[in-house]
């Protein structure tokens, strides 16, 4: 049945002239029919371990949500399940977040708060169910003028552009009038990643003025283009540059921000939800991420890749990545077999002999990791999604997309793609020689991470044709735009910055209430003396104090100027040598923002220090190495 509709791919395909299956480096990377065949020949050695290795697989079964409980999810996935049930109404810290939020998220928030509220309503569960609008017009009531853009803009831009900040303002306000006016200024060609306005925002407006025509997705028939990101004078953040708190607020808003965008563009963002099912609690293949990484660790602490899955690429790279038809070209089938059990048996013990596994063997068992995870290296939540990226209008918002998707994904699941991706890069450096082009690895991987087994066989197979070019075009842009997707957009940082700073006014106001409370208890005296703040007096204006515990050089002022960069500082610290103390590399220490509007941030090296002082003027600045 397999080989028949390998056949039936065949039939469409024009005649191939003789001789062209062999050159496969051509420079123009486009899905064509020869490169298709790569697919399918990948799917048809995949079927064939399949059917001599696992009769016993377990399908793992999605289950259909009710109605109203995909929603329901998804507010608790967002944080937001205080917006329904028992508990609803009563907490402070939804109505910041809220407050922060873009004209296109809340209506993502609106809709699924409908939703479940009418469910409620049809269930009869008598909590209480606020209305939606009500929601949000107590927030616009108690902020005035927050995030729908109900100020004017032109005043809104100014105040951004120039005024000394107190640190709760902050020139981070994200009305929507203001992000239009900001879209209408900045000179972004085509191939710049925005990344200081809502993706959401930017697809609305582009939707309203209908142009933006010029990237269209869907056939993947042109070369991709060249996107990069405009240099950003606060600094780029990375994913691992913030701390855990802040994190937590980050998957909030993508998870709003995804959804909203998927909503402006018509594509239903449905998160799949699987069922529990019996899982191999040891061993190497078959055995869930977090697991493996448990057991990893206690090997190797602090590992945050799965140690066989390093073994094998590394045992790839050792031969060599020139190797023709590197990735593409199967290990034999039973060898493969064998070796996976010998592995299952001698892998921790340290007695397997890696000598004399070859190349293609290797790069088999590790498309066979891959594939034999209980749960998608993608997660069964969001594979869907990952692969309806294909259906975004154009090539840019697939970008935003993915972006925001890579955020999603748990830890351990980003951290091995990371690593899978890199090194999938590194085999294309090598196209010269391998003859493994861009579009032809995307083509062998791409169902390795797409077609997964535990969705059971018959929704792969059905919508099988229409889903491979659609794929290996998702996997093409992950690996090519890598180094973008694991960025965290400004406007989602900037979100973050603005809902610690409510917060703060929030708990100062608590704190200024209890002084008052405790004021007619002291006597006005002692009373004064609190009131007297610290740390105003010791460091002048326009200089910050930089703190390095673990350098010879401890504490230093530093007086800020136009140009001066992040990694200036940490360079001037490593220059006060001490014979005393470890010396530490360039690469192994930071500059880090911490406290004010961020819990704690690692900067990058180009960070203009004057214009984020100005974002943050609160904040401490410490120099430290990396936390792993």
């Amino acid at each position: 049945r397999r080989s028949g509709q390998y056949t039936m791919n065949h039939d469409h395909s024009k005649k191939i002239p003789d001789g062209a299956s062999f050159d496969r480096s051509g420079s123009q990377d486009s899905l064509d029919e020869l490169s298709m065949d790569d697919y399918w020949k990948e799917l048809e050695n995949i079927h064939e371990t399949r059917g001599n290795n696992h009769e016993e697989q377990v399908a793992l079964v999605v289950k259909e949500p009710d109605e109203g409980e995909l929603e329901e999810e998804w507010l608790k996935e967002a944080g937001l399940s205080n917006l329904f049930g028992e508990s609803s109404g009563d907490s402070l810290e939804s109505m910041v977040f809220l407050s922060t939020l873009t004209r296109t998220q809340k209506a993502a928030v609106e809709k699924r708060v409908e939703t479940v509220t009418q469910t409620m309503r049809k269930k009869n569960k008598q909590h209480q169910i606020p209305d939606v609008r009500d929601i949000f017009r107590l927030q616009n009531d108690s902020k005035g003028k927050v995030c729908d853009g109900s100020e004017p803009s032109a005043a809104r831009t100014s105040e951004n552009k120039n005024e000394a900040h107190d640190g709760t303002k902050g020139n981070f306000s994200l009305g929507t009038d203001e992000q239009k006016s900001l879209l209408e200024d900045m000179p972004s060609s085509d191939t710049d990643i925005n990344l200081e306005i809502s993706f959401a925002e930017q697809a609305a407006n582009l939707k309203e003025s209908s142009v933006g025509k010029m990237y269209k997705g869907g056939g993947g028939d042109t070369l991709l283009p060249n996107f990069r990101l405009p240099k950003d004078k606060t600094g780029t953040t990375k994913i691992g540059d913030l701390a855990p708190q802040d994190m937590k607020k980050v998957y909030s808003l993508a998870l709003i921000e995804l959804t909203a965008l998927y909503d402006i563009l018509g594509t239903e963002f449905k998160q799949q939800k699987a069922v529990k099912i019996k899982t191999k609690d040891s061993g190497l293949f078959g055995v869930p991420l977090s697991l493996l990484l448990e057991q990893d660790q206690k090997k190797v602490p602090g590992t945050k890749i799965p140690l066989i899955f390093q073994k094998l690429i590394a045992q790839i790279e050792e031969t060599t990545l020139e190797t023709e038809g590197l990735l593409r070209i199967p290990g034999v089938a039973t060898r493969v077999k064998g070796l996976c059990q010998e592995l299952e048996a001698k892998f921790y013990e340290g007695t397997f002999n890696w000598e004399n596994i070859k190349q293609h063997d290797a790069a088999s068992l590790l498309k066979l990791f891959i594939r034999e995870l209980p749960q998608p290296l993608l997660t069964v939540e969001y594979l869907k999604a990952f692969q309806d990226v294909q259906n975004l209008p154009t090539r840019k918002q697939q970008l935003q997309a993915l972006n925001l998707l890579v955020i999603l994904l748990p830890e351990t699941n980003r951290d091995t793609l990371k690593v899978l991706l890199e090194f999938l890069q590194r085999v294309i450096d090598h196209r010269d020689k391998n003859k493994m082009t861009l579009k032809n690895v995307a083509m062998v991987m791409a169902p390795n991470l797409f077609t997964f087994h535990g969705f059971g066989s018959k929704t792969i197979e059905q919508s099988e044709f229409a889903m491979a070019a659609g794929t290996a075009n998702v996997m093409r842009f992950m690996i090519q735009y890598q180094k973008l997707l694991w960025t965290i957009p400004k406007f989602i940082v900037n979100q973050v910055r603005k809902q610690n700073t409510e917060s703060q006014k929030k708990e100062k106001k608590d704190k200024a209430m209890k002084k008052l409370l405790k004021k007619m208890a002291y006597d006005r005296e002692k009373h004064e003396k609190q009131e007297k703040t610290p740390n105003d007096t010791d460091v002048p204006q326009g200089v910050i104090r930089v703190q390095a515990p673990h350098l010879s050089k401890v504490s230093m002022a530093i007086q800020l100027t136009e140009e001066l960069k992040a990694g200036d500082i940490v360079a001037r610290f490593l220059s006060q040598k001490s014979g005393n103390v470890q010396t530490l590399k360039k690469e192994e220490v930071f500059l880090y923002e911490i406290g004010g509007n961020i819990g704690e941030r690692c900067l990058d090296d180009d960070t203009y220090m004057k214009d984020l002082y100005q974002l943050n003027p609160n904040a401490e600045w410490v120099i430290k190495p990396k936390q792993s």
